[in-house]
């Protein structure tokens, strides 16, 4: 006789928050929706906070956003102010877990959000989607107080850095030695400004440009840009933190991994397929190639949420054997989210 196991470490749902509420952090809630291990009740964007312990719906949270620019305006649970997060830490107790859905930018940005947690006394876990090599040395620099405080931070795990990251570490496996890691990505959407803090990280990448030119760029110089661009950023040799990961994972040096990419900023369908190579020597002396590649039909929102919140079940079930500290997406595997 067999038996399948099914049963969810997550009994009740996990009680979580999403910090941000642009583009990512609205796609965050859907995803979250027909979830059943993961109850959504807090959020915050940079106006104002929601906490109803209940559960939030998606919709009225979205169109509460649209219509009067801040989910604090939602009743019930909803207030206003300009120390939101700091505010809403206090007022949700039995949060759980956040997902830090927030723009990348300034490079301090993560790191100074990770430090309110820790001077607040909450413990649980913290998720990042973050991008920059050097913002992650930030959170790094964290590692011992993050421990001290109670708090399991796992960072770096959306697609990439996080999915693709990943799957090379798996990849790697079946060699003796790394020669290289190249990920490429292709991004398509239809409308930038439902993106406007992610594209401007992009931008931040461009020859030319810096993160904090990226940051201070209005709506109508990110446009004028585009419009020189046909809609496309053409991107290569990031600094992402891709390579800073492997390095710390033991996979390969930083130097031996590049990540690039299409953004097409007009057109939902991807520019190019997103994929992950890892070349290396298997121990019988041979060369080769393992290539992972992500189905064109996901969306960047799809293949950055869902990694998410499958490391923030990860970080719980490690919270909860009181493992804490700093984890990148390349030390922990993902547990799938029902």
């Amino acid at each position: 006789m067999s038996t399948t196991r099914t049963t969810s470490l997550l009994t009740p749902p996990l009680r979580i928050g999403i910090l941000g509420f642009g583009g990512l952090g609205q796609a965050a809630s859907r995803v979250l929706e027909p979830k059943q291990e993961i109850a959504w009740v807090a959020a915050a964007d940079h106006q104002g906070y929601v906490y109803h312990p209940e559960g939030l719906d998606p919709d009225r949270c979205i169109q509460t956003y649209h219509h009067q620019g801040s989910i604090g305006y939602l009743n019930p649970g909803g207030a206003l102010s300009d120390r939101s997060i700091e505010t809403l830490i206090q007022v949700a107790p039995g949060v759980e877990g956040y997902f830090l859905a927030l723009p990348n930018l300034p490079n301090h940005f993560m790191a100074d959000i990770a430090k309110q947690f820790i001077q607040s006394g909450w413990q649980g876990v913290l998720v990042d989607a973050l991008k920059r090599t050097s913002a992650m040395e930030l959170l790094l620099a964290l590692q011992p107080e993050l421990q001290a405080a109670g708090i399991t931070y796992l960072t770096g795990c959306g697609a990439t850095p996080g999915l693709l990251t990943a799957a090379a570490v798996v990849a790697a496996q079946s060699y003796a030695e790394i020669h290289r890691v190249q990920i490429t990505f292709g991004v398509g959407i239809a409308n930038w400004e439902a993106y406007r803090a992610t594209i401007r990280e992009d931008i931040g990448h461009l020859p030319g440009y810096t993160v904090e030119q990226a940051r201070t760029m209005t709506d109508a110089e990110v446009a004028a840009l585009l419009d020189q661009t046909n809609g496309l950023l053409t991107l290569e040799h990031m600094e992402h933190a891709d390579d800073l990961m492997l390095e710390l994972a033991g996979i390969c040096r930083r130097d031996q991994v590049t990540v690039g990419g299409i953004v097409d900023t007009r057109n939902p369908k991807k520019p190019l397929s997103t994929n992950v190579q890892v070349t290396g020597r298997t121990f019988e002396g041979k060369l080769s190639t393992h290539t992972f590649t992500l189905g064109d039909e996901t969306s960047m929102a799809a293949n950055v949420c869902g990694p998410a919140f499958g490391y923030l079940k990860a970080g719980i079930q490690l919270h909860r054997r009181g493992i804490w500290g700093l984890f990148t997406a390349a030390e922990v595997m993902p547990q799938f989210v029902r």
